[in-house]
């Protein structure tokens, strides 16, 4: 078992610190793993890779995904009827050791990971080769749980805050997340938006304010545009979900859609680093 103490430097953390010194926003994109089959998500990996990815959030695929608006439920509903096991999720991501070498965050939920067992499924996860955890059912006082299982196996656990978190609550959130803060955009699920909510600058702020992590802003950006307007609020980093499966989910076959999951990702790139 790795030494808890190494943590403190984690390939998530080291990401980050690397950017923040570029003075960049980290680019990370979000897809379903088995979504058109697991070749399809090996390749689309490598293309996010190419295209400028600091970062990977993985989903695995499960059937009632709460936090998710139609378009990833649709994706993973696919990726389910595809036969996507978590264990099939790992393999892959085992698989790609030496070539894909972003950090990827699995996101899950909380049964496929009591079904597992903690533990196992946090040692099965760092072997594979996952950076981190993001478990959006997952509330504070059972992350405080999980958190010292996930880092002893060199993952970081990563912890969600909204804007109807109350202040004291996102504090307490804000400085048990490990490797960086999910910052909610909207008081909802997952979805393409035609305009973030402004109150969601001065929340960036507030916790960059505070002891911990760096803050990365998801759900709700649906392209460039935002991307940029949520670099220029000062957040550490950009998540796109649903913008790009729905882009994904257009194509057909491996090579097409990793093509246009490379071409959407470039987009996204070339504005944060104008």
């Amino acid at each position: 078992m790795p030494d808890a103490a190494a943590a403190s430097s984690t390939p998530i953390a080291q990401r980050f610190a690397a950017l923040r010194a570029q003075g960049r926003c980290a680019l990370m994109p979000f897809l379903v793993a088995g979504d058109g089959g697991l070749e399809t998500t090996r390749a689309t990996l490598l293309a996010l890779q190419e295209a400028g990815a600091d970062l990977i959030e993985l989903g695995v695929p499960y059937s009632d995904p709460l936090a998710d608006g139609p378009v990833i439920q649709a994706a993973a509903s696919r990726a389910l009827l595809a036969g996507t096991t978590p264990a099939a999720v790992l393999e892959l991501l085992a698989g790609l050791k030496g070539l894909l070498t972003v950090p990827v965050v699995l996101f899950t939920y909380s049964n496929p990971l009591l079904s597992r067992g903690l533990e196992r499924f946090c040692q099965e996860a760092a072997a594979a080769g996952a950076a981190g955890l993001v478990v959006p059912d997952l509330p504070l006082e059972e992350a405080e749980k999980l958190s010292p299982l996930a880092r002893a196996h060199g993952l970081d656990l990563v912890l969600l805050v909204a804007p109807t978190t109350p202040a004291e609550r996102m504090a307490r959130i804000h400085a048990a997340s490990r490797g960086f803060t999910y910052l909610v955009s909207v008081t909802g699920v997952t979805g393409v938006r035609s305009a973030m909510e402004t109150r969601v600058a001065p929340l960036v702020k507030q916790l960059q304010a505070l002891d911990g992590p760096p803050v990365a802003v998801g759900f709700g950006i649906s392209g460039p545009e935002q991307a940029v307007q949520v670099r220029d609020w000062g957040a550490s980093g950009a998540i796109v979900g649903s913008a790009l499966v729905a882009v994904m989910a257009q194509a057909e076959g491996p090579d097409a859609t990793a093509a246009a999951a490379r071409q959407f990702c470039g987009s996204l790139r070339q504005a944060l680093d104008s």
